[in-house]
């Protein structure tokens, strides 16, 4: 998986639309205040899922990275699937 976890959860954030402010040290998501001051992509499947659920909407069907991955899978390969998804959507917005 290319980057690191925190540079993979920043991407995850933005793919999202989750944005940082600076000033009140918090992670804001479509002008809601997020709870948590952690980003907990890689250790909860509550947090992972909506990604996975998002590439499906804007794909219009789980894409081949998603292939691989099944209800049994770690979060990690999860992860890594979600991650190379964005990159792949990203490069071709």
């Amino acid at each position: 998986m290319k980057g690191s976890i925190r540079e993979n959860t920043e991407l995850m954030a933005e793919f999202m639309g989750i944005v940082y402010n600076k000033d009140e040290d918090r992670y804001y998501n479509n002008g809601h205040k997020i709870q948590s001051t952690l980003l907990n992509f890689y250790r909860s499947w509550d947090w992972l899922m909506p990604v996975v659920e998002k590439i499906k909407e804007v794909n219009g069907d789980y894409p081949k990275e998603l292939n691989n991955v099944s209800l049994f899978s770690k979060k990690i390969e999860v992860c890594k699937a979600v991650v190379e998804f964005i990159n792949e959507y990203n490069k071709n917005k």
